[in-house]
């Protein structure tokens, strides 16, 4: 694969001669969709085109995927892990650990989870059925730290472990670097004018954002954070629900030079918009994936950006979030309808 190529993933398949029949699940790792939000923008009288890439079209139906298979590449060609052998841990809200346990599973590697206890019951499911351990931690007791804690205390317990490190381990950003922003530059032949990411680890931002500046230095790169815990903008870090960013501290790998501008949005803009995608664009895409096209909306009704193309990621796909305060009033309804039988 040539630099900067992208990933090719399922195209890579309908391209080829004979047989279109993927290898292993890793395979499929890569190229998604962009779709416009014409009727969002219509009803909102919108003046610039946003779209969306569509990562829920991943195998495990997120961008983690992508940042999960670069990050175990890369320990696998330096040589620091081994199937059947290695011990995979992470710390993660769900995706991230999602990705890492298929993968892992497809390798041959075990997997064990730290995770923050009392949300994400869904990601919890998932991980229990991929295969993977799970230890869950109270971090409105302890904080982040003290999901840390419990890495370290994991390394002291179980022999040859590896940690999968998404906010201190550049093979993140890199694989956005490598894939997503070609990926998007391609797609859009070049016409991005501003990208804009929420920020977990800080992967998508920094890897997709690099290269599309290395391709035209004046693509705007904003960032969107949690308005209840802006922390990149110098607020102190508080409880949110708006699930897979936001984590309260500015990650290691997350480039701050590189950023034009903060977005803040509250969980319930973030919420609002995930049901308005939903009911009026068909996108069935989760939390976080709300707060990015919130925050294009405030960026798109500027005059400055009128006719721009303004390209955000739609991180993972709304299914994951059914137990969720996202799904909360739906699934009531339901539930009452469902008593009179």
């Amino acid at each position: 694969m040539e630099l900067h190529e992208g990933r090719k993933g399922m195209p890579s398949l309908l391209s080829s001669q004979g047989e279109c029949i993927a290898s292993n699940i890793t395979q499929l790792i890569g190229w998604t969709p962009l779709i416009e939000l014409k009727n969002i923008a219509k009803k909102d009288g919108i003046d610039a085109r946003l779209i969306g890439k569509i990562e829920p079209y991943q195998p495990l139906s997120s961008v983690k995927d992508r940042s999960a298979l670069r990050l175990i590449e890369d320990a696998e060609e330096k040589g620091l892990i081994s199937p059947g052998i290695t011990t995979l841990v992470a710390v993660t809200s769900g995706n991230l650990g999602i990705g890492v346990a298929f993968v892992a599973a497809q390798k041959g590697y075990k997997f064990t989870a730290v995770m923050p206890a009392k949300i994400g019951i869904d990601k919890q499911t998932l991980l229990r059925y991929l295969g993977a351990e799970v230890t869950l931690v109270d971090v409105a007791k302890h904080g982040f730290k003290g999901l840390l804690d419990k890495v370290e205390q994991l390394k002291e317990e179980m022999e040859n472990v590896y940690v999968v490190d998404q906010f201190t381990n550049p093979a993140n950003p890199d694989a956005h670097f490598k894939w997503t922003g070609p990926e998007i530059w391609k797609d859009t032949e070049g016409k991005v004018d501003i990208f804009v990411a929420a920020t977990g680890s800080g992967g998508t931002l920094t890897g997709t954002g690099r290269f599309l500046r290395m391709k035209n230095p004046s693509v705007k790169l904003i960032c969107v954070e949690p308005a209840e815990s802006a922390v990149i903008s110098g607020g102190e870090p508080a409880y949110h629900n708006i699930q897979g960013i936001g984590p309260g501290f500015v990650p290691e790998i997350l480039d701050t030079s590189q950023i034009d501008e903060i977005v803040t949005v509250t969980t319930h803009e973030a919420m609002d918009m995930a049901r308005r995608l939903a009911r009026e664009e068909g996108l069935l895409v989760g939390i976080s994936s709300g707060a990015n096209a919130a925050a294009c909306l405030k960026v798109a009704t500027r005059e400055e950006n009128k006719g721009k193309m303004i390209v955000t990621i739609f991180s993972s796909g709304g299914e994951r979030y059914l137990n969720s305060e996202l799904f909360a009033q739906v699934k009531e309804e339901c539930v009452n309808m469902n008593m009179a039988f």
